[in-house]
């Protein structure tokens, strides 16, 4: 063929032309059929097959021909099958696709192949705002199906501000020649504000150049986001200035971020505190396995929250006993990550004092409440003799002269609770227990 502008007018066209040298030996082809060169070949290999079989040569014939599931009604050759200026052996041929559509092109099948399915919004338009492809996720932006879309303009669809836009941004796009990222702002199905980010790229088409764009609405990734920086900061906030003892811990229980407060409860700097391991704040006593059996439970999500009482030593050796809240953070892993361990309900920094049998604190809450020798004594089944062995004893041992200094100590060091009444241990798991 030697005339270009046939050529150029075939290329918009759902049709196929070629010449060949016999046989079948291609020399030149075009149209706008075939998005590529492999296609098109393989469209020649399947004619080259078929025709042994219907028993034609390739002089002669006019048949309809099934490929890639469409249909082509082809004629080989034309015009009696050599033109006068061509030489003997060279013959041309052409095969038009049955029933296409064009303003459907087949050939955006390898785009549309890749994202017509994906959650992602995908389009094609031509430089005058006509949409040449639609996947059913763009079309739902407009509560529509893609057939409804295609041949169409950006003005059907949107208002007149937002297809300006839209329209503005193919024309840079085909003015660049380069793709472009950016975040679109759009109009949601159900009337809401929403943004998109994705591309937005020139595509050549058919002898021309259009504009596609892929994109990902993030409105509800954005509102996601937003609202986990306002809970981060009440978080921060909480932690700060609420005064508390807190502590984020990781799963193997080193300290990850902590407040201010709890670096004073240890005596520590706050940097000192983070990167530290929990259990050097912890006085060795025999509660300490239970505590590290329930965070295991923690750490495996069998529970998510753990109320309990441990003695915590500051860097100068002091304890103190306290209530311990630990929540476990987030619900996604099999695993907790992560643990906040608030500190509440402390005793006023002591020494290091000798463990207390079960008797003796039950001696100790009963004083405290007012109990005389003789009412200790009847409460307890004991003899009084006992009683004030068990007394003397205390005193010595908590270093207290009298009766009111032997309850006033209790206190101090932790081993009665300060917020419970009638008076009971610190470490009591029910309220009503004195042990």
């Amino acid at each position: 063929m030697d005339d270009s502008s046939l050529k150029a007018l075939l290329e918009h066209l759902p049709v196929f032309w070629w010449e060949a040298e016999e046989p079948w030996q291609v020399t030149e082809r075009g149209g706008g059929a075939f998005a590529d060169a492999g296609t098109a070949q393989r469209f020649l290999d399947r004619l080259r097959q078929e025709l042994p079989a219907r028993g034609r040569t390739p002089r002669e014939g006019h048949w309809q021909a099934r490929f890639d599931g469409r249909t082509f009604d082809v004629s080989w050759p034309l015009d009696g099958g050599r033109a006068p200026s061509r030489a003997p052996s060279r013959t041309r041929g052409l095969a038009v696709e049955v029933d296409a559509r064009p303003e459907v092109p087949r050939q955006y099948a390898a785009f549309a192949g890749l994202v017509n399915l994906a959650p992602a919004a995908a389009f094609i338009r031509d430089s005058d705002g006509r949409y040449l492809w639609a996947n059913h996720a763009y079309a739902h932006l407009y509560n529509t199906v893609p057939e409804e879309l295609v041949g169409k303009y950006i003005e059907d669809f949107d208002a007149p501000a937002e297809a300006a836009q839209f329209r503005a941004l193919d024309q840079d796009i085909l003015g660049r020649g380069t793709p472009v990222r950016h975040t679109l702002d759009y109009r949601r199905p159900d009337g809401s504000a929403g943004q998109a980010v994705g591309h937005r790229f020139p595509v050549r088409e058919n002898a021309r150049t259009c504009v596609a764009g892929i994109y990902v609405d993030v409105t509800d990734h954005l509102r996601a986001t937003v609202q986990r920086q306002r809970a981060e900061d009440d978080l921060r906030a909480l932690r700060d200035h609420s005064g508390l003892p807190c502590a984020l811990l990781s799963a193997n229980g080193r300290v990850v971020r902590a407040s201010t407060a709890a670096a004073e409860l240890f005596d520590l700097s706050l940097p000192d505190l983070v990167g530290r391991r929990a259990h050097t704040l912890l006085a060795p006593e025999p509660g300490l396995d239970r505590l590290h059996h329930r965070w295991n439970g923690l750490i495996a999500r069998r529970t998510r929250r753990v109320e309990t009482c441990a003695v915590l030593v500051d860097a100068r050796g002091r304890q103190r006993r306290a209530r311990l809240h630990l929540t476990t953070v987030g619900h996604s892993a099999a695993r907790a990550r992560h643990v906040w361990v608030v500190v509440t309900h402390q005793s006023l920094a002591h020494e290091a004092h000798p463990s207390l049998t079960a008797a003796q604190i039950r001696i100790l809450s009963l004083l405290a409440a007012g109990s005389s020798n003789g009412d200790i004594a009847t409460s307890l089944r004991l003899s009084r003799q006992t009683v004030d062995y068990h007394l003397s004893r205390l005193r010595e041992l908590l270093g207290a002269g009298t009766r009111p200094a032997l309850v006033a100590r209790a206190y101090v060091l932790g081993i009665l609770a300060p917020h419970a009444w009638p008076p009971r241990s610190a470490t009591a798991a029910h309220p009503l227990s004195t042990v």
